[in-house]
């Protein structure tokens, strides 16, 4: 490694994949302020992540739908509420010009 363009904290790190609790040792300079027990009973910094190779569906060949801070959800109440108002607002024009040759006959009988 060429001297003085590496950081100082580059040291020993377990990764750990919070959506299948796998875990694996790599080298990082993350900062982290966790720290766990390996195998070995020495005590790392641990760096927590979304997803690894143990849970991408390219690696895996799985689809797998993985909600972080319900963002899944997210997305779809706002794409519902987009569809929703397309394919409403048809029926509800619809629904208001047979409602109004029913609605003025009535008004003429008063």
């Amino acid at each position: 490694m060429k001297a003085g363009i590496h950081p100082e904290n580059y040291r020993i790190v377990i990764f750990k994949d919070m959506s299948n609790d796998t875990m694996f040792l790599g080298k990082s300079c993350a900062i982290t302020k966790d720290s766990m027990k390996w195998e070995d009973g020495k005590d790392y910094p641990l760096v927590k992540l979304d997803i690894s190779n143990t849970s991408h569906p390219f690696y895996t060949g799985k689809m797998m739908l993985i909600d972080t801070a319900g963002r899944v959800d997210k997305f779809k109440k706002r794409f519902a509420k987009h569809t929703g108002i397309k394919t409403a607002a048809p029926a509800a024009h619809e629904a208001a010009t047979e409602a109004s040759p029913e609605a003025a006959p009535e008004a003429a009988a008063e």
